[in-house]
């Protein structure tokens, strides 16, 4: 299995010759050249995770794919065929099994309403949690998509979220709203945090592929 990630939240993984995409948000160039697409997974209903452009240019090029996501993201993108899905449901898509965990949404400020956000846990392989630090109980995660950077994120506690899940490796994503230097200090804590757990960290630019 092969994990690359694109501008900010987004992955497109490749199992043989099926492709699955999570998260292709605001922040994200377009897509192209997606081959066999089997599914599409949206873990929230941001607009940085999902954009009705994004939707349609991949359901152009792969007409009827499946798009799995929360009750929220029905909800806000109508018009569009969702298969609602929830923590503790499991799905398979092609060659992927997809098992959500989570819930909700980490939060901003007492401000802004909590939302639903699932992650995924893709062939029991690859866990990306959204915008959450929601740990997938009784998993032990092989590889982690950790975030870098948000509003709702500091950064010691994203260290925390790495030493909880302990992956044996990991590589930043959610990272649009920093800097050059700021998303490499980022990094840099997130890879010590990886390595505690006896992991091993990888940097990842938009378009680089990492080998699962």
């Amino acid at each position: 299995m092969r994990v690359t990630k694109f501008e900010h939240a987004c992955l497109r993984i490749d199992e043989t010759d099926e492709t699955l995409v999570i998260d292709p948000g605001s922040f994200t160039s377009p897509l192209d050249d997606l081959g066999d697409l089997v599914a599409i997974v949206i873990t929230h209903e941001h607009p940085d995770h999902w954009t009705p452009e994004h939707l349609d240019r991949l359901l152009r090029a792969a007409p009827g794919t499946p798009i799995y996501a929360p009750a929220g993201v029905a909800r806000a993108a109508k018009g569009y065929d969702i298969t609602v899905v929830a923590p503790g449901d499991t799905v398979e898509a092609g060659d992927f099994t997809l098992r959500f965990f989570g819930g909700v949404h980490a939060a901003i400020h007492s401000s802004i309403p909590v939302i639903e956000n699932v992650g995924v846990l893709v062939n029991d392989e690859l866990y990306y949690p959204g915008d959450s630090y929601a740990v997938p109980e009784g998993v032990e995660v092989r590889t982690l998509a950790a975030p870098l950077g948000a509003p709702w994120l500091k950064i010691g506690e994203a260290m925390d979220y790495v030493l909880a899940v302990k992956p044996r490796r990991a590589f930043g994503t959610h990272d649009m709203t920093l800097s050059v230097i700021g998303k490499g200090m980022h990094r840099q804590r997130l890879q010590w945090a990886t390595v505690q757990g006896g992991g091993e960290f990888f940097v990842l630019e938009p378009g680089e592929a990492l080998d699962l």
